[in-house]
């Protein structure tokens, strides 16, 4: 997998190898979630300043990659950096290879040559020792999205459950954020939503269209314009014979979309009501329409 960061005007791109979820590491860092910076099973806060939670945040988003001095200088003071800024930042570097040392048991000297060194004017964070929650949610995300692809719905659906339990909250919810962390948190919630919405699929397509309707009534509330998951929602509630139900959510979301954007819902989500009022002429089982709106068969068995 390749990971590329476009970082304030400089894009950093190195080739990550996969990481093994199963391997022992000498520490883990948590950043789906509030901040965690840990070894072995326990998931204790880290009891840092914010500001060195903004600096192992980029490290550790960028791992295996040079983040020069100066990236880190804007992250964390986008204004204007004090004129202590090198010594600050020197100071906080330190502090996190303390807190490195602390939890893996090696020297700080170690640490410095081993996890967290310096390096052309800046830092690199080694992954080699570590295990980092965000990457092992992206490469389980992929799995499970490649087992899909190859029709192995069970795999699929459980690498997917198995990526999103990962998250912890919200990603960097108590790192302040500038820049560059601003865009990977941004990357990594659209990755989020878009591994929930393919799980949905998995399910639905599965004949578990029960199983995800209150689900996908929490999604529409937090998601109130994406018609994605408003497909989805008057799929599993039409599906599950609650068919007045699922067009009061078409109803809903036109009215809102109308009201407060001043346009209509997509095509697909149109043909999808279209579907829905038609149903009463042929059995569920002979309709046929994704959330993207084009027909789909499972099992030999057309579905909604």
């Amino acid at each position: 997998m390749r990971i590329s960061i476009c970082a304030a005007g400089q894009m950093y791109g190195a080739a990550v190898e996969p990481m093994d979820t199963r391997k022992q590491a000498r520490a883990r860092i948590g950043l789906l979630g509030p901040t965690r910076l840990h070894a072995g099973d326990a998931e204790e806060p880290v009891s840092v300043a914010p500001k060195i939670r903004t600096v192992l945040a980029m490290l550790g988003m960028h791992p295996d990659q040079v983040v020069p001095v100066s990236t880190l200088t804007r992250e964390l003071w986008p204004e204007q950096p004090p004129v202590t800024a090198l010594r600050t930042l020197q100071t906080y570097i330190f502090n996190i290879r303390k807190a490195l040392a602390g939890i893996t048991g090696l020297t700080a000297e170690d640490v410095a040559d081993q996890l967290l060194v310096t390096q052309d004017n800046g830092y690199r964070l080694h992954s080699s020792d570590l295990r980092l929650d965000w990457l092992d949610f992206m490469q389980l995300a992929d799995k499970g999205r490649r087992a899909l692809a190859d029709g192995d719905s069970h795999t699929g659906i459980q690498e997917l459950e198995q990526a999103l339990g990962i998250w912890r909250g919200s990603v960097l919810t108590d790192v302040p954020t500038g820049a560059v962390l601003e865009a990977r948190r941004l990357m990594l919630d659209e990755s989020r939503l878009d591994t929930i919405e393919a799980l949905i699929d998995a399910r639905i397509e599965a004949g578990l269209h029960q199983q995800v309707i209150a689900e996908l009534a929490s999604l529409t509330s937090e998601h109130p314009y994406h018609e994605g998951l408003h497909a989805q929602y008057m799929r599993a509630l039409a599906l599950n014979g609650r068919r007045a139900a699922a067009l009061e959510v078409f109803v809903r979301l036109r009215t809102r979309l109308i009201d407060e954007i001043g346009i209509e819902p997509g095509y697909p989500l149109q043909q999808l009501q279209t579907t829905i009022l038609n149903s009463h002429k042929s059995a569920y089982s002979d309709l046929a329409l994704s959330a993207t709106g084009s027909p789909n068969v499972i099992g030999g068995h057309r579905q909604l």
